[in-house]
C-alpha cells in the first residue's frame, strides 16, 4: 500500500493490484491536490527500492500538477468560478426558455482545461462574466452538400440572449448534465451536444447529423455583451458538417432560416436592416469565408463537398484568443 500525502489533514491510500506502477498510476489520475502544499509520498523503503522508477514517476508527476495548480490559481476563469456570483429572477422572460437557462454549462479555464459546472443563466449574466467566468461552448455550420450553401437561422424573439440576430447553423452548449458531452478525446462531447441541438432547434433527425461527421476546426476564446445584463463568454468550438437534412424549426428557437451562399451571406453583412450574433460575425471576419472556398475548391468527383476535406486546414490544438 502507498500512502499519498495531499495535505497536512488528507492522504489518498494507493492499493495495489497485480502491478504496482498500474496500481499508482489509476488512483493518481483520480487525485485533486491543493496548490500550496507540496504532495508527498508514503511507502516502505523495500517497497520504493524495488519499484524505484515508480517512485520517480510518480515523483515527478506530482510536481508537475503542483506546479499547474499554482499556475492556474491566478486565471480570472478560475478565481470567478470559486467567486461569489450574481443570480437573477427570470419570471418575466418567456418559461421555455427561462426553464432551458437551468441547464449546465461546464465551465473551463482559458487553456479550455474543464474546472466545473454552473447554471446557463449564472454563465451568462455579464456580472459574472466581467469577473472572467468561462464556459465551453460550439458553433457549428451545415453546408448543403449539392451546391456547398451554408444554412443560417435567425434567433427566435424568445431567446434572453441575442434575440432575432441572424447566426450560423446552431450555436449552443455541451452540458456538464450529459456524461457524454463532457467528453473531451477527439471533441466527442461537443459533437454529441452540437447533434442534439440541431434536432433541438431545426429539428433535424440526430441519424441525419451524425457525430462522426462533423468536421472539428478549431477553438476561439471570445466575450460579447448582449444587451448590458447579459452576455456571452467562451471557448468556442468550431465544427462543419455537409450533410442533407431535413429541417423543422422549434419556434421558440428559431423564427426563420436559410440557405446562402458566400456572395449571399456578403450581401446580408452589408445590409444594415439586418443584425448578427457577435460571435458569427468573428468567425466569418477572420476564418469562415476562408474555410468555404477550400470547401469548394476540394469538391469531389460527383460535385458535392465534403467537410472531412478539410481536416488539417486549421489548428486545433490551442485556443485562438479573441478577447
Amino acid at each position: 500500500m502507498y500512502e499519498l500525502e495531499l495535505t497536512p489533514n488528507t492522504r489518498l491510500l494507493l492499493y495495489p493490484f497485480g502491478n504496482h506502477d498500474q496500481a499508482i498510476r489509476q488512483n493518481l489520475d483520480r487525485a485533486i491536490f491543493h496548490p500550496n502544499t507540496p504532495p508527498k509520498l508514503h511507502a516502505p523503503k523495500r517497497m520504493l527500492k524495488v519499484h524505484r522508477f515508480t517512485y520517480l514517476s510518480l515523483t515527478r508527476k506530482l510536481c508537475f500538477r503542483q506546479h499547474f495548480a499554482q499556475r492556474t490559481m491566478s486565471s480570472p476563469a478560475v478565481l470567478a468560478a470559486r467567486a461569489a456570483l450574481a443570480s437573477i429572477d427570470l419570471t418575466s422572460y418567456d418559461p421555455e426558455q427561462s426553464r432551458l437557462m437551468d441547464e449546465r454549462c461546464i465551465l473551463v479555464d482559458e487553456q479550455d482545461n474543464a474546472i466545473g459546472a454552473m447554471d446557463k443563466k449564472t454563465c451568462h449574466l455579464m456580472e459574472n462574466i466581467n469577473k472572467g467566468l468561462l464556459h465551453r461552448a460550439f458553433s457549428a455550420f451545415v453546408f448543403r452538400p449539392s451546391d456547398g450553401k451554408l444554412l443560417l437561422q435567425q434567433r427566435a424573439s424568445e431567446k434572453i440572449t441575442f434575440p432575432d440576430m441572424w447566426t450560423n447553423t446552431c450555436c449552443s452548449h455541451p452540458l456538464d448534465d450529459f456524461e457524454e458531452e463532457k467528453i473531451e478525446e477527439g471533441q466527442l462531447g461537443v459533437r454529441s451536444a452540437a447533434s442534439r441541438k440541431l434536432e433541438h432547434e431545426l429539428g433535424i433527425p440526430q441519424s441525419q447529423t451524425p457525430v462522426g461527421e462533423f468536421q472539428y476546426l478549431t477553438k476561439i476564446h471570445y466575450l460579447a455583451p448582449s444587451n448590458g445584463m447579459w452576455g456571452e463568454h467562451e471557448v468556442d468550438y468550431i465544427l462543419f458538417l455537409t450533410a442533407d437534412v431535413t429541417v423543422t424549426p422549434n419556434k421558440n428557437e428559431i423564427q426563420d432560416h436559410k440557405y446562402v451562399d458566400k456572395a449571399e451571406l456578403q450581401a446580408m453583412f452589408n445590409d444594415s436592416s439586418n443584425s448578427f450574433t457577435p460571435w458569427f460575425k468573428l468567425i466569418a471576419r477572420d476564418f469562415l469565408f476562408g474555410w468555404w472556398d477550400t470547401l469548394l475548391e476540394r469538391q469531389g468527383f460527383d460535385g458535392r463537398v465534403y467537410a472531412k476535406t478539410l481536416t488539417g486546414v486549421a489548428d486545433g490544438s490551442k485556443v485562438i484568443k479573441m478577447v
